[in-house]
C-alpha cells in the first residue's frame, strides 16, 4: 500500500478512485464501515481504493493545549487502511494553510485536481472546510461539479448509541478495556520504541520494557493485563503498569510492560502493546516487599486474565 501526502497530485495509476475520506483515529466500527462501503465500490468499478485521513488531528491544531486524545498513529492507521484493503493512505497535513480554506477550495483543489477521484464515501457528520462549513451536503453539490460522485454511510449503532471516538476514550479513561475493544474490534494498543527507565522492575525481579505514552490518550492509570508484540513476530504475555508509579520519586509517567518468562533485551526496538483489561488501580506501597508481593499477585491475575480472552490475529 502506497503511504501519499495532499501536497502534490497522485500518481497516474491512483487517480480516477474512490477515496473514503475522514478523520479515522482509532479506526473503530464505524470507520470501518465507511472504508468497507468504499472498498466495495472500488472493487465493482475496477478503481483504485484511496483512504484519506488528517494529520494532526484538527483538534490539535486549534486548540494545542489540549490533553493527549490519540487513540492510533499514522503508522498504526497505515497498516489497518492496508489490512482494509486500500491501495493508498492519503494523509492530509493539517496546517494553517488547509485551516483556512473554504469548502469550495478543498473540494476543487485538494480532491479533484490532486486526486481526480470519482467518488468520495464519508460518514453522515463529517464536515470540511474554513470554520466547518461544509458538510456532506456541500460536498455533494461541489463534488458534483467536479464529475465526482458522493456517497454517505449511516452511524454504526450498538444497545449503547453510535460507535464513536468519543465513546472509545470515554471507555479507556475509566479503564474499560473490554468495551474499547469491542467498539474498536481489538484492543487499544500503544506503539513505541522501549527506552531505559531507572531499571526498578529489575531490581524486584520484574524486569519491564518501557514505553513512552507520547500523544496517545491517557486510559485510567493502574496495572493491566497486556500482550506485546514484537517486531519478528512474536506475541508476549504480561502485566503491565500504567501511570506514575506512586511508590518511587520522583513520578514518572511510562507505560511498563513486564512479559512472562522473557527474559531477551528490547531496547530501542518498537514494541506494540495491548491493554486488555484492567486489574487495579495504582496505588502506593509502604515497601519494597510489599510491592514485590503485590506484582506477584497482579502478574497471576492478569495471566488468568489473558488466558480467558484470546489474542486477536
Amino acid at each position: 500500500m502506497d503511504r501519499l501526502t495532499n501536497d502534490a497530485p497522485l500518481p497516474e495509476r491512483l487517480r480516477g478512485g474512490v477515496i473514503a475520506l475522514g478523520n479515522f483515529d482509532g479506526f473503530h466500527r464505524g470507520h470501518q464501515t465507511v472504508v468497507a462501503r468504499a472498498r466495495d465500490r472500488a472493487q465493482a468499478e475496477g478503481r483504485p481504493l484511496i483512504v484519506a485521513t488528517f494529520d494532526p488531528h484538527p483538534v490539535r491544531f486549534f486548540r494545542p493545549d489540549t490533553p493527549p486524545f490519540r487513540l492510533t498513529t499514522l503508522d498504526q492507521r497505515a497498516r489497518l487502511f492496508a489490512d482494509a484493503g486500500a491501495d493508498a493512505m492519503l494523509v492530509f497535513h493539517f496546517d494553517a494553510e488547509l485551516a483556512g480554506e473554504s469548502a469550495e477550495e478543498f473540494v476543487r483543489d485538494r480532491i479533484a485536481a490532486r486526486t481526480g477521484a470519482t467518488a468520495i464515501v464519508t460518514g453522515q457528520d463529517f464536515t470540511f472546510g474554513k470554520g466547518r462549513t461544509g458538510d456532506v451536503a456541500t460536498l455533494a453539490m461541489l463534488g458534483a461539479a467536479h464529475g465526482i460522485t458522493t456517497e454517505t454511510v449511516a452511524p454504526v449503532t450498538d444497545a449503547d448509541g453510535q460507535i464513536s471516538s468519543s465513546r472509545i476514550r470515554e471507555a479507556l479513561e475509566t479503564g474499560d478495556c473490554e468495551t474499547a475493544a469491542r467498539l474498536l474490534t481489538r484492543p487499544f494498543t500503544i506503539e513505541g520504541p522501549v527506552i531505559h527507565g531507572d531499571k526498578v522492575g529489575r531490581q524486584l525481579g520484574f524486569p519491564t520494557a518501557n514505553v513512552d505514552m507520547a500523544d496517545y490518550l491517557r486510559p485510567a492509570y493502574g496495572i493491566y493485563a497486556v500482550r506485546g508484540h514484537l517486531a519478528d513476530g512474536r506475541v508476549l504475555n504480561g502485566a503491565a503498569n500504567l501511570g506514575i508509579r506512586p511508590t518511587f520519586d520522583p513520578p514518572k509517567e511510562l507505560l511498563e510492560p513486564h512479559f512472562f518468562d522473557f527474559a531477551e533485551s528490547l531496547y530501542g526496538q518498537v514494541i506494540a502493546v495491548e491493554l486488555v483489561s484492567l486489574l487495579r488501580p495504582e496505588m502506593r506501597f509502604d515497601s519494597l516487599e510489599a510491592l514485590k508481593a503485590q506484582i506477584d499477585a497482579d502478574c497471576a491475575e492478569a495471566a488468568r486474565r489473558l488466558a480467558a480472552a484470546p489474542a486477536v490475529p
